[in-house]
């Protein structure tokens, strides 16, 4: 993989990011992904020159088991080598009932996780901390200066916002620039090719301020990766699922990705990919690794080595400006924004 300034930054990140929310989660009583098979896609990342890791402290079974992976996995190696990234809001103890502290952005909370996330990842820092999600009990100017406290202290490098709305994040901006704090310099949205939710005002924000934009889902919960096929050409959701996948079974994946406009864009990310000789997965991922008004690096997560291997070969896809506009067409065909066509 190449690498990218993150924003505007000066730290360079891999094409992709590995998201590790798999690690040591369990579903229905069954663990996704173990030590051994989490320590093993790692592996397969770092080959590929992959150097960008997101996790939380909420990811896993018990929670932190996401980030105890990781440093297991990271003990003996050059921590320059990596780009870490972890996150701050939810409550920590899944197991208890969580007081009236031990959750959302306030210094309390925070001061308190820190600590845990980095004691759990073996590391002296983070590269990015993100807050997890929009505190409306803490004032922002609280829990920014909070943060940039944990900058100053060398706790962390830079700050990551996930999933806001626009006026959210430039309220965030406004506060850092008037108060003189650190600001959000990455953030975390929920973006893909077939994504239906207008995000135009967020992303002109991010193009603005020059702030990296990591997609998460950027397969759309894997219907992107082309194994669903229609089941009812008057019902977009109505839809053909292989035994066992997660639209066979998961009614927030119906009521979440699936819409009109999903299948065209699937359609047209089909034809790329037969054009390219490549998956429709990496295109998919190509196509937003191609942004162009700001640096987008994708959040890609796997449950195997082979489907790591097939994410990463979308760094290997190249997409003529024809093919690149043909999906953003079918994506962008009922609002007409602009987001998603080369200039």
């Amino acid at each position: 993989m190449d690498y990218r300034r993150l924003g505007s930054t000066g730290t360079q990140v891999s094409e992709l990011c590995f998201g590790t929310w798999r690690f040591g989660r369990e579903t229905n009583g069954v663990l996704e992904t173990d030590r051994e098979q989490a320590h093993e896609l790692l592996d397969a990342f770092d080959a590929h020159g992959g150097n960008f890791i997101d996790t939380a402290n909420v990811y896993g079974s018990p929670h932190g088991t996401s980030e105890e992976y990781i440093g297991d996995w990271l003990a003996g190696r050059e921590r320059e080598d990596y780009v870490l990234a972890s996150k701050v809001y939810f409550p920590f103890d899944g197991w208890g009932e969580p007081g009236p502290n031990d959750s959302g952005l306030s210094r309390k909370h925070i001061r308190a996780q820190i600590e845990g996330t980095l004691d759990r990842l073996g590391t002296e820092y983070l590269d990015v901390y993100y807050i997890h999600r929009w505190d409306d009990e803490t004032p922002i100017e609280e829990t920014l200066s909070t943060l940039t406290e944990l900058v100053d202290e060398g706790k962390v490098n830079y700050l990551g916002a996930s999933t806001m709305a626009a006026w959210q994040l430039t309220k965030a901006l406004w506060k850092s620039d008037v108060e003189g704090l650190e600001r959000f310099e990455v953030t975390q949205p929920l973006f893909h090719a077939a994504y239906r939710d207008d995000v135009a005002d967020y992303l002109d924000v991010c193009a603005d301020q020059d702030i990296a934009v990591c997609p998460y889902s950027p397969l759309a919960g894997g219907f992107l990766t082309g194994k669903y096929e229609r089941a009812d050409p008057d019902d977009p959701k109505q839809v053909k699922a292989p035994d066992g996948s997660r639209g066979s079974f998961d009614d927030r994946f119906s009521n979440f990705y699936l819409s009109e406009r999903g299948w065209e864009v699937l359609d047209a990310i089909r034809a790329v990919a037969d054009e390219n000789d490549a998956t429709p997965a990496q295109v998919a991922l190509r196509w937003l690794m191609d942004q162009e008004a700001f640096t987008c690096v994708p959040i890609v997560g796997a449950r195997t080595t082979d489907q790591l291997e097939e994410n990463v070969g979308a760094a290997d896809v190249d997409l003529s400006t024809d093919q690149f506009e043909r999906i953003a067409e079918a994506r962008y065909a009922e609002d007409g924004s602009r987001w998603g066509h080369r200039s």
